[in-house]
């Protein structure tokens, strides 16, 4: 997870992280047996989660996410990481669908957060208001 607060994440990769993070909780806490039928059964991802009380994989870049994003916000634009991360590169792109960059995915998680109609830049700015959004961030529990 070391420097997740820069990935730009597909659904593809969303997704791998978490058949990843089933997979271990499901070799953590390993099947059950079942008292009635006397059987061992593996445990469904719905039964991983409720065992499991820390918040999944997905969250947490989220919330690194979400943290970094002050930061870049209040270095200001003459910065090199804030005209990297946010800024345009000149010249002629690549013909089709453009890559998702890093601002469109922080704002994609700010919709599903509920906060969609609003610049995450302003919000930045306020301190409590976004640290309020990080923790709501990391108290959603997303099957």
């Amino acid at each position: 997870m070391y420097g997740c607060e820069t990935w730009s994440i597909t659904l593809r990769e969303e997704l791998r992280l978490r058949v990843f993070e089933n997979r271990v909780l499901g070799i953590i806490f390993g099947p059950k047996r079942d008292e009635v039928k006397g059987e061992w059964t593996k445990l469904h991802n719905e039964k991983l989660n409720d065992l499991y009380c820390s918040p999944n994989i997905f969250r947490v870049i989220i919330s690194r996410k979400m943290r970094w994003v002050e930061r870049v916000e209040r270095m200001g634009e003459r910065r090199g990481v804030y005209k990297v991360l946010v800024g345009k590169p000149e010249g002629k792109r690549p013909l089709g669908r453009p890559r998702s960059r890093w601002e469109d995915n922080i704002k994609m998680d700010l919709q599903e957060v509920g906060c969609g109609g609003v610049d995450w830049i302003e919000l930045a700015q306020d301190r409590d208001r976004w640290w309020t959004l990080v923790n709501a961030v990391m108290n959603l529990r997303v099957p």
